[in-house]
């Protein structure tokens, strides 16, 4: 079986960090959420400044790829997956933008909208496929969030307890066919009978696209994020614990932990759940907030930048979706090659 390889990652983060008083000490309404351990407030936090797309993230997020690698191999790339949040715009994916920005020609392109804040496995997982099923022998894997500094700084948005929390960044997995540093296993699950529990709210009722003066928001409930702060804490220990039956390691035997990030609850829950001290289970809260769908390949790429992962390592990279509707998590025997950890 032809052995795929996450070759390669590299991360982006925009502009300079926002402190959290840009949040804190904006007036808000009262929010009975504001205590929840959902939301308890990062220090920092990134935003994108106004006009800049989810292509510029990936455009910029994808240049010290093509210092390593060399433009002419990043531009022959096979396959082309693209997560963005928020879409720039209705109708058209990020993705056909992205190959004309990079100069690319893939022979697959799919703009991945399902998976959200564990895409990036989910990606892992599709290109790995066409990757060993098809001809096609290197793929770039782009994950664009820029919800934070769009739709959680609106002026009726900002001072409710769920707008403290994300912030914006893209990160990039470059994927080949080669025994570099192997994707050993991916596990998935799609969990239809939580799909539909996360909503967007106008408080006017109108739908997204329709005029109206209301802002749009999350919709979180007590009630709902009571479950999903269960459901959530739940589901990546059972998807890191089952990638690791298969592979015949216990899960105290991973050598770096790569999560997304809600919040610095789930964070402690897993790695306890999972038995791994705090070193061993990289995370950039503090740093960058709620990355979405971006948190697990920058937290990945900074782990990497700082040393914290060493060839011959196990690498684990897990996750869950929305409230609950995906969960995966995939394994990977780093090896920088000489190129990653330049």
């Amino acid at each position: 079986m032809t052995t795929v390889s996450l070759t390669d990652v590299s991360g982006y983060l925009p502009g300079e960090p926002v402190p959290a008083e840009f949040y804190t000490a904006y007036p808000g309404a009262e929010d009975k959420l504001r205590d929840s351990p959902m939301f308890r407030v990062p220090p920092l936090r990134h935003h994108v400044a106004p006009g800049e797309t989810n292509v510029d993230l990936i455009e910029r997020a994808t240049r010290p790829l093509i210092e390593r690698h060399g433009a002419a191999e990043i531009r022959s790339v096979d396959v082309l997956l693209v997560h963005s949040q928020l879409p720039d715009i209705p109708f058209v994916g990020a993705g056909t933008e992205v190959a004309r920005r990079l100069g690319l020609k893939p022979r697959w392109l799919i703009d991945v909208a399902n998976a959200g804040c564990a895409s990036f496995v989910h990606m892992l997982q599709l290109a790995r496929q066409l990757l060993t099923g098809t001809d096609a022998r290197t793929a770039l894997i782009c994950n664009a969030q820029t919800t934070a500094g769009q739709l959680f700084t609106q002026s009726e948005v900002r001072g409710l307890a769920q707008a403290a929390i994300p912030g914006d960044g893209c990160g990039v997995g470059y994927l080949t066919t080669s025994a570099a540093a192997p994707v050993l296993d991916v596990v998935a699950r799609h969990l239809g009978d939580h799909a539909g529990e996360m909503t967007a709210v106008l408080d006017d009722g109108r739908r997204y696209w329709e005029p109206g003066a209301s802002q749009l928001r999350i919709g979180f409930t007590e009630s709902g994020v009571a479950e999903v702060l269960a459901r959530g804490n739940r589901l990546v220990p059972e998807v890191v614990t089952e990638l690791c039956e298969g592979l015949g390691v216990g899960t105290e035997e991973i050598d770096l932990l790569v999560t997304n990030q809600p919040n610095r609850t789930f964070l402690t829950n897993w790695r306890e759940a999972l038995g791994l001290p705090p070193e061993r289970h990289a995370d950039t809260f503090d740093l960058c907030g709620n990355l979405f769908g971006a948190g697990i390949p920058v937290t990945l790429d900074q782990a990497v930048r700082a040393g914290r992962v060493r060839d011959g390592d196990l690498v684990v990279l897990g996750g869950f979706a929305h409230a609950g509707d995906y969960a995966g998590a995939a394994a990977i025997r780093w090896n920088a090659g000489g190129t990653a950890a330049a």
